[in-house]
């Protein structure tokens, strides 16, 4: 049973995470919620590292920054985060990227009907 509070959403955005001089990797970010995602990468992790993670959700925009994320679980080159601090601009860029993803999948849709 699946008892995430938040909706995720598939994505292929670019991202780079790092811990305190300890680690520090890339990976391609393929799940995405308000609350956390699930990274691909080859660099190897553990459950309860703390992480900063930069999200490159756009090529002509900054990357959204992840202040302290905490790897909750890990498996074949995956892991999941839950992010804990971001600051307020941050936030609020996450909450429309997934506003955003929220409403593709209507959008395509209804251009599907229109175009019919």
């Amino acid at each position: 049973m699946d008892n995430r509070k938040d909706p995720r959403f598939s994505v292929h955005f670019r991202s780079s995470f790092s811990s305190a001089n300890i680690i520090s990797g890339v990976g391609l970010l393929n799940n995405l919620s308000s609350g956390g995602c699930r990274i691909f990468t080859s660099t190897p992790v553990k459950p309860g590292t703390a992480l900063e993670l930069r999200i490159e959700i756009s090529d002509s925009e900054p990357p959204l920054q992840v202040k302290q994320a905490i790897v909750r679980w890990t498996r074949d080159g995956n892991f999941g985060v839950e992010f804990l601090n971001l600051a307020p601009e941050d936030w609020a860029r996450l909450r429309l990227t997934v506003k955003e993803l929220e409403r593709q999948p209507y959008e395509r849709a209804r251009q599907g009907e229109t175009a019919s």
